[in-house]
């Protein structure tokens, strides 16, 4: 080979080496700056992982001692609970024993009522009242028992054989009402009850009788509470004097009335006002009285699933008993 040739050919293989060198020295520079910028894992870093374990149980701890607390509260408030249940029940049974007690109260008061008002108007048998006499009417006379005798006697047309035997005549107590107004009753009792129902039939059976232009009748002189049920039955009588149907008021308060179809027997003002509204009668209707018992039996408590306890008296149910319907149905029977 000529020598030119070598030169030439030694002088590209140094030039070559050359640039092999300095790709390798730039390859390394690069990867020493990449290792340089990985972070580097040394014992700082435990320190910060046994900081978080630490901080963790802590919180675990604090939260188990509120969770602890929260569970004492429950715990309370549940004993509470009990102990203000047990209180109800207790007040409940003996509210309920108390109603009872009221009731049959109640009842013995009915029944006492209901003799005394019986005896009251067997009391009041040889008596009879005489309504529609004016005020002041009696002033001329020499007594109220002559001025009712002979306003009887005239009125009825009583012979003077019959003797009448009045024991006492006068006016109903109570203040004089003022001009206008419907007068005074007279009360008068006879020594006997035939002379009184004799005279009564007299004056039923001629409608009453007319007196200085007023209409004067007779009727039984009732105890105050069966007068205050016979009152009730006016607005019913009105409207059946308006249609001319015939009726009678039997004792103690009843209303007896003879339709086309048949007679009916009402018990009550309530009951009559409401059947002759349905049979097309204009009436207002009557709300009946209500009495003292049916006022308790209104206001007592509705007791259901009633149980009873050590001593024999039935009790209410208890607020745990009544709430179990709210419970949740556990997953067995959901």
């Amino acid at each position: 080979m000529p020598s030119k040739l070598k030169g030439s050919v030694s002088r590209r293989t140094e030039q070559r080496v050359v640039e092999e060198d300095a790709l390798s020295q730039g390859s390394n520079a690069s990867s020493t700056s990449n290792m340089e910028d990985k972070p580097k894992i040394g014992s700082g870093d435990g320190a910060n992982f046994d900081l978080i374990l630490k901080e963790r149980r802590e919180f675990r701890r604090e939260n188990k001692e509120q969770f602890d607390n929260i569970r004492e509260d429950i715990n309370g408030i549940a004993k509470r609970m009990d102990e203000a249940e047990e209180r109800i029940m207790e007040a409940e049974t003996s509210i309920q024993a108390s109603e009872e007690m009221l009731l049959e109260l109640a009842k013995l008061q009915t029944q006492v009522e209901a003799k005394l008002t019986d005896l009251e108007g067997h009391s009041r048998r040889e008596n009879i009242r005489i309504h529609g006499v004016v005020e002041g009417a009696e002033e001329g006379a020499t007594s109220v028992i002559n001025f009712v005798e002979s306003l009887l006697r005239n009125g009825l047309g009583i012979p003077p054989t019959t003797a009448f035997n009045i024991e006492r005549a006068h006016r109903a107590l109570g203040v004089k009402p003022p001009v206008g107004a419907p007068p005074r009753s007279f009360v008068v009792k006879f020594a006997g009850y035939r002379l009184n129902e004799d005279i009564l039939r007299r004056a039923w059976q001629a409608r009453g009788f007319d007196f200085q232009g007023k209409k004067v009748f007779l009727d039984n002189d009732y105890a105050p509470e069966i007068q205050r049920r016979r009152k009730e039955y006016t607005a019913a009588k009105a409207a059946l004097t308006e249609k001319n149907i015939r009726f009678q008021t039997p004792f103690p308060a009843r209303l007896r009335v003879h339709y086309s179809e048949g007679m009916v027997t009402y018990n009550s003002a309530q009951e009559a006002t409401e059947d002759m509204v349905k049979r097309g009668l204009s009436v207002n209707l009557v709300k009946g009285h209500t009495t003292l018992l049916e006022q308790i039996k209104q206001r007592m408590w509705q007791s259901y699933g009633k149980k009873v306890n050590k001593g024999g008296m039935a009790q209410m149910p208890s607020f745990r008993e009544k709430l179990q319907a709210f419970r949740r149905q556990s997953d067995d029977t959901a």
